[in-house]
């Protein structure tokens, strides 16, 4: 009798693993991430990105469910060109079903492209550029974690309204640092500022010198760094190195993440003003998180790209169990119209142009006294409330907005 209970047990798995894969291309869930593995975005992004893939398949429990699912990772160093190559490869040889991650704008606004060409899936973590629900909105596509228009209303209005009207940026020469720019400097003279002057650098510039001494002479009293990792730190180092703080100038890093903060040390970052969605010491669940994040990513807490990318795909795996098909426009569609809920982002939604809604929070870096231990970086200074955290629906331009 336990022979047969055994083969008939057996006979069940057999059958409901064939049930689940019954709609699955290639019989496997194939997630693909696409990621700075190498260069100035490799610590809030890069292999941590994949280790918190890794660990939203294995806590969605969905492969004990008889789903077969693979990851696979590439680096698009920071090149359009080279991004979309990797796209293509995957979604036309590889049979990736879904990419996630993309820290470039650039980057990223040709992987959506392709990924609308394909009828695949893109879930954004790493990119900011908030075209990606505006014009360039795209029904394959879900913008997950933060955007250009979040950090401009949130770190640029608090910064303006508190005194600092003039301002003078220093800009990443590509999609990200152009958009950061644009919607930062509409919120800067929406609320009575001026903006004395902008200079553009190129992407993963060491020597600052020459552009910091521009925006030194403007005497505008915000410098406004619409740049981000490698680059955001090289500034505020060679800022300090120049005395423009103590001049009377002040830094604003419109887009910061904790690696940055790490990089720099509380001595050099203690008073910047940063807006973030996710903080690794927010309650019980994000803390469990981040410690069995850091045993896998070499002691490193997860920036909210890392978060972003475990929340996105926590959904994206629901909604392939719920339709059971990985057909990736009618997978995005799902998860457009079934609520979010997950540890680290709580309960949120997705709105039709693809923006992922959450609440935002206005952070202050800790002085060194005020530091309890490692990666204790932040103290929130205000949260902004989920309906008022990005964009409104009517303002983005978005062609699938009716």
């Amino acid at each position: 009798m336990k022979a047969i209970r055994f083969s008939l047990t057996a006979l069940t798995l057999v059958v409901a693993a064939s049930a689940a894969q019954a709609q699955i291309s290639d019989g496997v869930i194939k997630i693909g991430v696409l990621s700075d593995m190498s260069s100035l975005y490799t610590d809030l992004a890069g292999a941590g990105s994949v280790a918190a893939a890794r660990m939203a398949v294995e806590d969605s429990g969905i492969e004990k469910r008889g789903y077969k699912v693979e990851i696979v990772s590439a680096d698009h160093q920071n090149k359009p060109d080279v991004g979309s190559a990797i796209t293509r490869q995957w979604y036309d040889v590889d049979k990736v079903d879904v990419i996630v991650d993309t820290p470039n704008s650039g980057v990223a606004l040709a992987v959506n492209q392709i990924t609308r060409d394909k009828g695949k899936a893109f879930l954004v973590s790493g990119a900011a550029s908030s075209d990606l629900t505006g014009k360039a909105c795209s029904p394959n596509t879900i913008h997950w974690t933060y955007d250009t228009w979040m950090l401009a209303n949130g770190t640029g209005s608090s910064i303006v309204k508190t005194g600092g009207d003039t301002w003078f940026f220093l800009t990443a020469d590509y999609a990200f640092g152009l958009a950061l720019e644009r919607d930062t400097e509409a919120v800067v003279l929406k609320n009575g500022g001026k903006v004395l002057g902008k200079v553009r650098h190129p992407l993963n510039t060491q020597d600052f010198s020459s552009f910091l001494l521009q925006a030194q002479a403007s005497k505008a009293k915000i410098i406004g760094l619409a740049n981000a990792g490698g680059d955001t730190t090289n500034s505020i180092k060679q800022a300090a190195e120049f005395g423009i703080v103590k001049g009377g100038q002040n830094l604003a890093g419109l887009l910061v993440f904790l690696t940055d903060i790490h990089a720099l040390g509380l001595p050099t970052a203690q008073g910047l003003i940063v807006t973030n969605t996710f903080y690794w010491d927010s309650n019980d669940q994000t803390r469990a998180f981040a410690k069995r994040f850091a045993e896998r990513d070499k002691g490193i807490y997860p920036t909210m790209i890392h978060a972003g990318v475990y929340s996105a795909l926590t959904h994206y795996l629901k909604a392939v169990e719920a339709l059971k098909s990985d057909d990736g426009t009618k997978v995005i569609a799902k998860m457009k119209e079934t609520p979010t809920d997950d540890p680290l982002f709580g309960k949120g939604s997705i709105r039709v142009d693809g923006r992922k809604i959450h609440p935002a929070y206005l952070v202050e870096v800790k002085k060194p006294s005020e530091s309890k231990g490692p990666w204790d970086y932040y103290k929130v200074r205000a949260t902004i409330p989920a309906d008022q955290a990005f964009r409104p629906l009517k303002d983005g331009e978005c062609p699938l907005v009716k």
